[in-house]
């Protein structure tokens, strides 16, 4: 069961794009109700004052194509997926989450906020309870059925996804055209782009070096990233190749595919715990792997705080993180 979990969070926070492992996989959270009929979390009073700018009305048109109108500020906001909570409190938007789901851990003040189960076990009870004017969620998180429930109970529900980097930009604007928060919103975006910049400035040519991105380990089934998506996308701005790039999106792959692509680098974003080998550690152990170029010199990167494995701001940092590893490796 605990390794269960540990692979429902690992895919979901890797993608919250994917319906096969929808953004879930790590060690169970404590506050996490583990079914229905748990008792709903503690909503925070309705009354209690949040200090957002003045606005009559709200008018946005959701990544489904779906148009939402809302009358005045929104104060109260449930978020069911990491990379909705971290653009919230991007753009300075965060003290009006009432709920998240249970995987958003992203950044530390999240924490404090009151957990509802998502995914294919959204509990509607639990959403309906905390009072949200809103609700952000990804397409693997709703059925019609949901989301008529929900507006049913007065709930407006605004899909929020991003496969590829251009969307992160387009989220982190209807998050903040949402929230009133048009300028920081605009800020963030143009803050990801100075950093893409100068990573991609500095960029070299690594003479065809490829790299691997590891969405799944082994012991669940290697999944990984290819075109279409903003890891893709990043290795390209870093000068490298990815060696599944035919892969459309997400997908899944075999170890003999990996062994015989031999990549120069691998990146993993598997989440480490402090029991058993550490990631990387485990990649380099694998039998039959230690001729691969990224194990024989030890080029593994492993980005286990979700910096390259979420559609966040926080994409940039990762890209950074990345081209920084790759240039002072010792790859021949």
């Amino acid at each position: 069961m605990k390794n269960r979990k540990i692979l429902i969070l690992l895919l979901c926070s890797v993608i919250a794009v994917l319906a096969l492992i929808s953004s879930g996989c790590t060690k169970t959270n404590k506050n996490v109700p583990q079914d229905s009929s748990s008792q709903p979390p503690t909503a925070k009073p309705a009354h209690e004052a949040i200090t957002v700018p003045e606005v009559k009305s709200i008018r946005i048109t959701d990544m489904t194509g779906r148009e939402i109108i809302l009358e005045g500020p929104v104060t109260r906001v449930v978020a069911l997926t990491p990379s909705d909570c971290e653009i919230l409190y991007a753009v300075g938007a965060g003290e009006t989450l009432v709920g998240r789901g249970e995987f958003c851990d992203y950044p530390q003040d999240v924490l404090d906020v009151p957990v509802v189960q998502s995914g294919v076990n959204t509990n509607l009870e639990q959403i309906i309870s905390l009072k949200p004017q809103v609700l952000l969620m990804n397409t693997m998180a709703q059925t019609e059925e949901q989301v008529e429930a929900l507006e049913a109970a007065g709930i407006k529900v605004v899909v929020s996804e991003a496969y590829n980097i251009e969307e992160v930009y387009d989220s982190v604007s209807m998050i903040g055209t949402l929230m009133n928060r048009e300028a920081e919103a605009k800020a963030v975006i143009a803050s990801m782009k100075e950093t893409f910049a100068e990573v991609s400035a500095k960029a070299e040519d690594f003479g065809g070096k490829t790299i691997y991105f590891e969405v799944s380990p082994l012991e669940y089934g290697l999944w990984t990233a290819g075109s279409g998506t903003f890891m893709n996308e990043i290795a390209e701005m870093i000068g490298l190749k990815n060696c599944f790039a035919e892969v459309t999106g997400w997908g899944e792959i075999s170890e003999e595919q990996v062994l015989e692509r031999n990549p120069d680098y691998i990146l993993t974003v598997a989440m480490y715990f402090g029991e058993g080998p550490k990631p990387e550690e485990e990649i380099m152990s694998r039998k039959g792997w230690e001729n691969v170029n990224a194990v024989k010199y030890g080029a593994i990167l492993n980005l286990r705080n979700n910096e390259l494995s979420r559609p966040s701001p926080r994409l940039a940092d990762g890209a950074r993180m990345l081209f920084d590893f790759i240039n002072n490796s010792d790859v021949k």
